[in-house]
């Protein structure tokens, strides 16, 4: 047995390692249930205005995954998202539809397309804190709007432009798509594809979460001062978080042109921006599975606000005057629910999942003037100058 003296430097320290993706039987049998419901849903469902709702949704929660990451685990507040989408739509439709590129270029071109953009505004907007980097970033998407009406030879100008881009992979033509005998319908295709492409874009930023520049936007995102003291960069660190979420808005806005098959300048408006926003929020910040269900949430609400224009007289039907419209009522709903989460359940539609956090019991220890003297650990993920030198 050997006891160590309170303070000396020979005091055991338990190093931090980051979580273990998948390390229980719940989140196993998630994971997999995941996957087969991508395939399973879509064979089984035949209203195709319903699939084209969840494959909506899910191409939504693409961009609230990029925006989460740089709103939940970097703590950067922006209202431009809906700037990188647009730019991933119509460079999509430039590379796949104009130039006939296949779908395993235009659609990595766009996402690359849009991340440089964000590598343009970085170092300008993430200067700000606050509702600052709101309001640039808020700028954004109407200088976004304002070009795509003027640049009518890539865009369309103010009459937009119909999508032609290829969603075909090899063999594989996502818009007639064949599983066995069962020839399927464009919109069965696209749910397919856009949920397993939304699968590989959970796993990725579960990676980069429990990376080492991951957890250091966290730090930042918590105490700034305090991770800069330990040997963080603030302005790498946030550029990475800004990139990576600009590039996952482009992909987003890639596989929306393709779903739409018809975008003009004005549907990547504020609107757009609110929308992501409020997906976040109502999901949950911070988590891996809130995008997914703050998207299939908003989702759902034009197809119940559709169910209740009989039965609420202040909801006019498509194609009625009068009243509020579907997309108005969607604006409201947004809106109000914003609030509510943000006052009574800050922890979004994720945190009804989520089991109280138990407290972990004292650690038995060979003295008791050891743990009393002992320095705490730093933060998970930052190392100290004896340890490393950078994240």
């Amino acid at each position: 047995m050997t006891i160590t003296a309170p303070g000396s430097s020979l005091a055991p320290r338990a190093r931090a390692r980051a979580p273990r993706l998948f390390d229980t039987p719940p989140k196993k049998i998630l994971a997999i249930a995941f996957l087969v419901a991508i395939v399973a849903i879509p064979l089984n469902v035949a209203d195709s205005y319903l699939l084209t709702v969840l494959t909506t949704a899910a191409i939504a929660a693409i961009a609230a995954t990029g925006l989460n990451l740089l709103t939940g685990y970097a703590g950067q507040i922006s209202l431009g998202h809906a700037f990188f989408v647009g730019a991933g739509a119509f460079c999509g439709q430039v590379l796949g539809g104009q130039l006939g590129l296949p779908f395993l270029l235009w659609l990595p071109l766009s996402a690359l397309f849009a991340g440089a953009l964000g590598a343009v505004v970085a170092p300008f907007a993430l200067r700000l804190k606050g509702p600052y980097l709101a309001i640039v970033s808020l700028g954004l998407v109407f200088i976004g709007i304002y070009a795509a009406r003027n640049l009518p030879a890539l865009t369309g100008g103010l009459n937009g432009t119909v999508v032609t881009a290829p969603v075909s992979i090899g063999p594989l033509d996502f818009a007639a798509l064949r599983v066995g005998p069962f020839l399927l319908s464009r919109e069965q295709g696209m749910f397919i594809l856009c949920w397993l492409i939304l699968a590989v874009i959970l796993l990725a930023i579960a990676n980069i979460v429990r990376s080492r520049s991951g957890r250091a936007m966290q730090a930042f995102r918590d105490h700034d001062l305090a991770a800069e003291v330990l040997g963080a960069r603030r302005l790498p660190t946030m550029m990475n978080a800004f990139i990576v979420s600009s590039a996952l808005g482009g992909l987003s806005g890639g596989l929306l042109g393709v779903e739409l098959q018809y975008i003009r300048p004005e549907n990547f408006g504020l609107d757009l921006s609110i929308q992501y926003v409020a997906i976040v929020v109502i999901g949950g910040l911070a988590s891996i599975w809130g995008p997914v269900l703050g998207a299939l949430f908003i989702g759902l609400v034009p197809v119940i606000a559709i169910r209740l224009a009989d039965v609420l007289p202040f909801i006019s039907k498509p194609g009625e005057q009068g009243g509020v419209s579907v997309s108005g009522f969607g604006l409201i709903v947004y809106g109000v629910l914003i609030v509510v989460f943000l006052l009574f359940r800050r922890g979004g539609l994720i945190s009804f999942f989520r089991r109280p956090g138990r407290r972990r019991p004292v650690a038995s220890t060979q003295t008791q003037a050891a743990p009393a003297a002992s320095p705490p650990d730093p933060a998970p993920g930052i190392t100290t100058h004896e340890e490393g030198h950078s994240l």
